[in-house]
């Protein structure tokens, strides 16, 4: 037992330790090494610290290991008077290890249930379940499931919120199954979470977390039950991070659907609704998958006939219209026919079948929402999380350290979030501003590749690159001022938390991986002016413009280099990173083949999971959801991309918690928390940029009033209903005399007196030239018509589903209500018993009150309950 130092030694508060004998010992390691419990082999392991023997380190800093060493004893001590037995044991591999396992007493466990509102069984439920609709096709879908012969259904129970004054109502086969693994770790962790470690006068410091950020303890975590590809020896281990390994997580199973069930006993509700929603989310991509696939075939199959397409490769037309150039005094005339190939890839992406995939695809989102609702609701009933929020939600450790010292000012924050996105844009438009006169138009080294690799193409490539490994340096930056931001708010519980971080992180992320893709969707090119008075950011940068066949072809570059490069990028950091430390480790940690590592040890040695490692996975992946919903329009093939990464995804997040980090603490969760009220701005916001990209960024309007127009007004000579001659309409005619001695090119080889460029506008000689002609009056016009009648039809249709759609299927509100009113029987059956068996020794004539209280109770119960299951 420790020695608690004097009070006026340490200036230390005193803890008067329980008197009982070996609560805290030295023990040698029992040589078996899937041990979970103490060494005499009856206490379980809840948790392990690991911490460095003080009296073993380096004499020079022996005054601060002192104070280390003084405010690990008093936090020790405290725990042993809250009632935790203790244990140290010493590292196998190295001898200044300690390893302290941590138990909790029956009493205790029983307390603090309580206290957490943990909801345990009381009697088996014996509703019958509706029968699947999939149950005709089971002798095929049972190949896609988990082998049921090492993966079993478990019984279902009616629970309650446990009362440790009521436990006679509980269903207690086994005191040491009573409480599951997970639910013992989440127990200690919250004792470990407030137990103080120094008191002076007023000022009570407390919690594992403050110790393990000032080194005074180097790790704390729950233990894994086994190694992942080797089954426990040890009696009654239930072996499920092996289970899980095999039937989750090794490569072979990548066909097979998750154990949710599993994988929230093992993991908690908080992985387990991640990898629910991660399943649903790549389940429902397979469908606008493959419809996005369809649109991508159309396109390249169509790309050859395109009318407009074949006029700019024609050298008859395209090879005799010179554009003019595109930046001031260095860059060159040329023919449009150099952008042939680049018109042809601009086909496959900017066709009718696009507009009915944007349509499509807002769709889509609305139906992937609202049926997650419902699979949640499912999983809420299924997992005992229905009324989770309606509990009292413990404050945060630090909430309840700093909250009489600091006072939140939410002015502040949001400030800095408004200051941090007016930066960020700032930023995108001096760097799109410089790419702009910094391209290079002489592209000598690739002149066997010049008529696929335009300037254009070459540009977009470029700075789309450079743009990725700016999005990634900035990361770093926006995820320190968020968690800045939110610990100085100091929300009350560890959910407040969560959700102000998600938001915060979330405006960041948006701004950071978006803003190029609005740029180039909705600013370039569209203010430009003409060749004789262009327009200047910043009165030095000439304004970027777009190829004669719009800046979709770009914004697709753009969002196929970002998706794959922060696939990769993330792959590298989950994946690749974690592997190569664990295969470091090994390597400087080599012992004795013959040594008995025990299990406390083996976890000590993989990688810890982050505190908020799932919110970066929800992170990534929402991203994601927005790359396939706010620009799908300009680049069809998204959703699949998406689907095949994470189809990876799924296997790699679980390989990875499985068997490169220790075991994540086992937390709570009823939902996806914020992350579901994001999900459905994105969806909101996806209708409009859509749209917008339809009608400003692709060509697709422009044409459409070309093809349309000629019954009422003729723009061209080559009768109604085509697309002949569009090429020439869409070209305005510029003198190349009316260049500015600011603009005017250099050199040039082209003998011309005018030059073609992007616009409708009057010809010189006109009355009213370089001014905006009829037809460009026209398609303004058309194209906001075109986005009000399509957000109109579209978010009718949005509200429609969302109405028709119930969040919650009307058989588990059925269910809800049945389970939740036999309990309140079954309780209330409990509660006449006890007080029956109560009043029995006051009774004289024997049996007459009994009598009378069952002909009161009986009766009633009975028929409710017959009730209910017919």
């Amino acid at each position: 037992m420790y020695d608690i130092m004097k009070e006026e030694e340490y200036e230390f508060q005193a803890v008067e330790l329980p008197d009982v004998p070996c609560f805290r010992t030295q023990a040698e390691f029992n040589n078996k090494p899937d041990s979970l419990f103490f060494n005499d082999g009856v206490r379980r392991i809840d948790f392990i610290l690991v911490y460095e023997d003080e009296d073993k380190k380096d004499f020079e800093k022996r005054h601060v290991f002192q104070r280390h060493k003084r405010r690990r004893e008093y936090f020790e001590a405290s725990l042993m008077k809250m009632g935790m037995e203790l244990e140290a044991t010493q590292s196998v591999i190295d001898q200044k290890l300690m390893f302290l396992k941590v138990h909790m007493p029956w009493d205790m466990l029983c307390t603090y249930a309580e206290v957490l509102h943990i909801k345990l069984p009381i009697q088996p439920n014996d509703l019958s379940s509706r029968p699947s609709p999939w149950r005709y096709f089971s002798f095929i879908l049972k190949h896609f499931y988990p082998n049921e012969n090492l993966i079993s259904k478990e019984t279902e129970f009616f629970t309650a919120p446990f009362e440790k004054d009521r436990m006679e109502y509980f269903h207690v086969r086994d005191k040491d199954l009573f409480f599951t693994p997970s639910m013992r770790s989440r127990m200690a962790y919250y004792i470990l979470s407030r137990a103080p470690y120094e008191i002076r006068g007023s000022i009570k410091k407390f919690g594992i977390t403050k110790l393990l950020d000032g080194g005074i303890y180097k790790a704390a975590y729950p233990l894994h039950d086994c190694r992942f590809n080797v089954q426990s020896k040890e009696e009654g281990c239930p072996n499920e991070r092996y289970l899980l390994y095999e039937e989750w997580a090794h490569p072979k199973s990548f066909y097979k659907m998750q154990p949710l069930d599993l994988i929230r006993k093992y993991y908690g509700e908080k992985i387990g609704i991640y990898f629910a929603w991660l399943g649903f989310y790549t389940f429902m991509l397979a469908l606008a998958a493959v419809v996005g696939l369809g649109c991508f075939i159309y396109g390249y199959k169509t790309q050859e006939t395109n009318t407009w397409s074949k006029e700019v490769c024609d050298p008859e037309i395209g090879g005799k219209i010179v554009m003019c150039p595109q930046c001031d005094r260095v860059c060159k005339y040329w023919s449009l026919n150099s952008t042939c190939e680049a018109s042809k890839k601009l086909c496959i992406f900017d066709n009718f079948g696009t507009l009915v995939f944007a349509v499509f695809m807002s769709i889509w989102v609305t139906l992937f929402l609202e049926f997650w609702k419902r699979y949640q609701a499912e999983l809420e009933y299924e997992w005992d999380t229905v009324e989770f929020l309606e509990q009292e939600e413990p404050s945060r450790p630090e909430y309840e350290a700093k909250c009489i010292y600091e006072r939140n000012n939410p002015v502040t924050g949001i400030l800095l979030i408004l200051a941090s996105i007016v930066a960020i844009i700032v930023y995108r438009l001096a760097f799109f501003a410089f790419s702009s006169e910094a391209r290079v138009q002489d592209l000598k080294e690739l002149e066997p590749l010049k008529e696929y690799v335009t300037p254009q193409m070459a540009t977009a490539v470029t700075a789309s690159l450079i743009s990725f490994v700016v999005i990634i340096i900035l990361n770093i930056l926006y995820e320190r001022v968020a968690i800045w931001i939110t610990d100085f708010e100091l929300p009350r519980t560890k959910t407040d938390y969560e959700n102000s971080l998600t938001l915060k992180m979330f405006l960041f992320q948006f701004v950071n991986y978006y803003s190029s893709c609005f740029y180039i969707a909705f600013a370039k090119g569209k203010a430009v002016g003409y060749p004789g008075a262009p327009v200047y950011l910043l009165g030095k940068y000439r304004s970027e413009e777009c190829d004669p066949g719009g800046c979709l072809i770009e914004l697709t570059t753009q969002l196929s280099i970002i998706m794959g490069g922060k696939a990769i990028w993330n792959n590298i950091q989950e994946v690749l990173l974690p592997w190569l430390k664990n295969l470091i480790s090994r390597y400087c940690t080599r012992v004795d083949p013959e040594k008995v590592i025990p299990r406390w040890e083996q976890d000590y040695r993989l990688q810890p999971f982050s505190k908020l490692g799932l919110f970066y996975e929800y992170l990534e992946m929402v991203i994601q959801f927005g790359f396939v919903t706010l620009f799908v329009a300009s680049f069809p093939l998204a959703p699949i991309l998406a689907l095949v990464n994470n189809l990876f995804e799924i296997r790699v997040d679980a390989w990875k918690i499985t068997t490169q980090f220790r075991r994540i603490m086992p937390e709570k969760a009823q939902d996806i928390g914020a992350w579901q009220p994001i999900l459905q701005g994105v969806a909101v916001l996806a209708v409009a940029t859509n749209a917008m990209i339809i009608a400003f960024t692709s060509d697709m309007i422009p044409r459409l009033v070309y093809y349309w127009s000629f019954s009422v007004y003729p723009y061209g000579d080559y009768g109604n209903y085509t697309m002949e001659g569009y090429i020439s309409t869409s070209l305005s005619t510029f003198n190349i005399k009316d260049f500015s001695n600011d603009s005017r090119p250099l050199n040039t080889r082209y003998n011309i007196t005018t030059c073609r460029y992007k616009d409708f506008r009057y010809p010189p000689g006109n009355p009213r030239e370089y001014q905006f002609t009829v037809y460009y009056w026209h398609v303004i016009a058309a194209k906001m018509a075109f986005i009000i009648v399509v957000e109109h039809i579209v978010y009718l249709t949005k509200f429609i589903l969302s109405y028709v759609i119930p969040d919650v299927p009307y058989a588990v509100k059925e269910q809800i209500k049945r389970e939740k009113y036999l309990t309140q029987v079954i309780l209330h059956e409990t509660n006449l018993k006890l007080v029956t068996k109560r009043l029995k020794p006051a009774i004289d004539e024997s049996g007459e009150k009994d009598t009378v209280m069952d002909n009161m109770f009986r009766p009633k119960l009975t028929v409710c309950q017959e009730q209910l299951h017919c």
